[in-house]
């Protein structure tokens, strides 16, 4: 996306799909990602939901 290279987006993280994720792994600050990653692991801890729409699939083994 030409946007990237003003530090710019064309989309916001309700809207991205799968088409968008290679992008929007670029655009979104890495404590952005690190929150919602610990949001997504309390909240989803077997990822069924929307499992690797918006965050890598990591392996969450739990009791």
């Amino acid at each position: 996306m030409a946007r990237t290279c003003v530090d710019a987006t064309i989309t916001h993280h309700h809207a991205v799909g799968r088409d968008h994720r290679p992008w929007y792994d670029h655009q979104r600050p890495a404590p952005f990602a690190a929150a919602l990653q610990a949001m997504k692991s309390t909240l989803d801890p077997v990822a069924i939901l929307n499992p690797g729409v918006l965050l890598d699939l990591i392996s969450q083994d739990r009791a």
